[in-house]
């Protein structure tokens, strides 16, 4: 913490995510979050790298984070051993726009929680309309790749599918706050044991097979969220149903019903 207390234009200092959720363990990253004040904001963010070499000098390395649409962060390793950490430069201006309540470490003159007070942490929730829109479309587009042969292509689409849809949809009907399928093991025992039929092995017939039973917890999870049941469906519902059922068929995998 005397590290960051001597940057210049640094005035706080808040630590987030597994701290914060009380779930911490060996192998959780730190998140922590740079209150900057306005003027030395882009200044601050172009010295990242330096910054965060010299906040420790086991500092490895690092990289900005648009691959998860958050260019202000600086994922960095320290160590050895071994440590994770998560860099947030957060102008003050816009400190008041977070997910979630960070814990404050270092303040200077209670401005961080002032910027805090301004608005209550907002988590995006999952929509489950949202996902009614996409969901068909997903699984025909990934019915296609395993039809095409591109089984690497087909196991990454199902694991959006339990990342973007399953698993969201679940946490909502749980009313649990959760992101992709993180730590659901544990927080949904039972649904992560559904999901394990919907992990395909690296042919086209275990593909399909996942595919289908992504159908059928998409299904049972949407009930369970909705109240909406099969009788409901709409016509691209039932299109990209009958298409997914003569998967097989076309795959020289199952005999066509009588």
């Amino acid at each position: 913490m005397a590290a960051v207390v001597g940057v210049d234009g640094v005035v706080g200092l808040a630590v987030g995510g597994s701290f914060v959720a009380g779930e911490i363990d060996e192998f959780s990253d730190l998140d922590l979050v740079l209150a900057v004040e306005p003027g030395a904001w882009p200044e601050i963010l172009d010295r990242r790298q330096a910054i965060a070499a010299e906040l420790d000098p086991s500092f490895l390395a690092g990289f900005t984070g648009e691959h998860v649409g958050e260019p202000r962060l600086l994922v960095c390793l320290y160590g050895p051993p071994l440590l994770h950490v998560d860099l947030k430069f957060v102008s003050l201006d816009d400190a008041h726009e977070r997910i979630e309540d960070p814990v404050i470490l270092w303040e200077v003159d209670g401005c961080l929680s002032a910027a805090f007070a301004r608005a209550a942490p907002c988590r995006p929730a999952a929509d489950p309309d949202w996902i009614e829109a996409r969901f068909w479309i997903w699984a025909h587009y990934f019915a296609d790749k395993i039809e095409r042969g591109e089984i690497f292509e087909a196991l990454d689409g199902l694991a959006f599918l339990r990342a973007v849809a399953l698993a969201p949809l679940a946490f909502h009907g749980a009313g649990v706050e959760a992101t992709g399928v993180r730590r659901i093991e544990d927080r949904l025992p039972a649904v992560a044991t559904d999901l394990e039929r919907t992990v395909g092995g690296v042919n086209a017939a275990s593909c399909v097979a996942a595919l289908e039973s992504a159908i059928e917890l998409y299904t049972d999870l949407r009930e369970a969220a909705t109240g909406r049941s099969d009788g409901e469906a709409s016509s691209v519902e039932r299109e990209v149903r009958a298409y997914v059922e003569e998967l097989p068929v076309r795959l020289g995998l199952r005999d066509r019903k009588a």
